[in-house]
């Protein structure tokens, strides 16, 4: 099956259902910006403990992180270290690293 914008954007959306924010005081907000064969932005919001990830930019955010469609589908479905994905250059984060790193600790 091809890969789309919008089944990164669903399998992102699936993937952050279940995780548990709880943790997490006030809103984290991530700009995803991919790139490569697959573009388009889109963001991941976790506020008052929940998460909502939508196809729009989002200009308040902690952190934009840009990756290509196939690295950030390995990333959430954990066939790809976050640190190793940073260190490696396969995943670059504008911003606030640390919040960007915490984003991605709920992917496991």
């Amino acid at each position: 099956m091809a890969m789309t914008y919008e089944s990164v954007v669903q399998a992102a959306r699936k993937k952050f259902l279940d995780a548990d924010v709880s943790s997490v005081n006030g809103t984290l907000a991530f700009q995803i910006d991919l790139i490569g064969k697959v573009e388009g932005t889109f963001y991941i919001e976790i506020k008052d403990g929940r998460v909502n990830v939508e196809p729009y930019e989002y200009y308040d955010r902690n952190a934009i992180i840009t990756i290509n469609a196939t690295n950030f589908t390995k990333l959430i479905n954990g066939k790809l270290d976050p640190v190793i994905a940073f260190t490696t250059g396969k995943l670059k984060v504008d911003g606030d690293v640390n919040a960007a790193l915490e984003i991605v600790k709920f992917l496991k």
